[in-house]
């Protein structure tokens, strides 16, 4: 084995799970659990950097900037899938986060062989993306050494960028690229190699922190309610209508009244029923509030 690659903590053989083919199927899967348990702590210990990371994503955010993913394999797919979830959950343009991933939409689905080992494409797909200085690059790789993923965060940084890595291994080459490191150690696989497992659970973990916690102080929930989201199918409706009553504490006459007024836009339903405002009143005061329902709702009360 390559001695380098031999000195990260994801490519070494777990003492735990060496005789994991040699057990029953019950035992297998407790193994593997009894690994999934040191995650959530690894991913604790990263608190601190993850909280300076999202406040320099809604700094950005809210300078018109955007957020994007860069990763290979596994980690350029999660980077795709906390993106694609951010518009139907709150409510935001398709554009504001985005994933790129090595060898582009076909590895996606199947491996493309050798994109991950070039840092020049890196470079390339942050020029094609049109990376700017009031953006956020998020490299992810559980290495922390990928050199598509280190093209990518060094491409960014030189186009004035704000630059943070996620990896699994600590004193990564990709953190000496990055104004924030959040290394989440999860410690060796239970099958070695496959950092799909603890590490790429650690990433979606971290991901998902990055994105709710930045849209929160972005004004997309009120409460613990993910009152921006889209109402695009019959569980999505009748979602959005719990969140309404939920939010209000009305009736489900006077939610379904708002709800139809509204077009279906749960903050400015939500406002409606809160202030007793029509909608055109309600839809003034999510603006005055900049999108905030809480600071709607205090401005709207405040008036009577």
């Amino acid at each position: 084995m390559n001695s380098s690659l031999e000195r990260l903590i994801t490519e070494r053989q777990n003492e735990r799970t060496r005789d994991i083919d040699r057990v029953s199927t019950v035992r297998m899967l407790e193994l593997m659990n009894d690994e999934d348990q040191l995650i959530a702590a690894a991913v604790r210990r990263t608190i601190p950097e993850i909280g300076k990371a999202v406040d320099l994503i809604v700094a950005r955010f809210r300078l018109g900037g955007k957020l994007f993913y860069a990763g290979a394999g596994t980690s350029g797919r999660l980077g795709i899938l906390d993106a694609s979830e951010c518009p139907p959950t709150f409510g935001t343009n398709p554009e504001l986060v985005q994933g790129i991933i090595a060898g582009g939409d076909t590895a996606i689905r199947k491996a493309v062989e050798g994109a991950e080992d070039n840092e020049e494409m890196g470079a390339q797909d942050i020029e094609r993306y049109g990376v700017g200085e009031h953006d956020v690059v998020v490299g992810i790789a559980a290495s922390g050494r990928t050199p598509y993923v280190i093209g990518a965060m060094k491409r960014a940084k030189a186009a004035g960028a704000a630059v943070i890595c996620v990896c699994n291994n600590p004193d990564t080459a990709m953190s000496r690229h990055a104004d924030i490191a959040i290394e989440a150690v999860v410690g060796p696989e239970a099958v070695l190699g496959s950092t799909r497992l603890k590490a790429g659970t650690a990433q979606k973990m971290i991901l998902n922190m990055l994105t709710t916690a930045s849209f929160i102080q972005m004004g997309k929930v009120y409460g613990n309610l993910m009152v921006d989201m889209q109402a695009t199918n019959v569980k999505l409706v009748n979602r959005a209508k719990q969140m309404i009553r939920m939010a209000t504490g009305a009736p489900e006459d006077e939610v379904e009244q708002a709800f139809q007024a509204t077009n279906g836009h749960v903050k400015t339903a939500t406002v409606m029923i809160a202030t007793n405002s029509p909608y055109e009143q309600a839809a003034t005061l999510l603006e005055q509030s900049h999108g905030f329902v809480r600071e709607a709702i205090r401005l709207g009360r405040s008036d009577e």
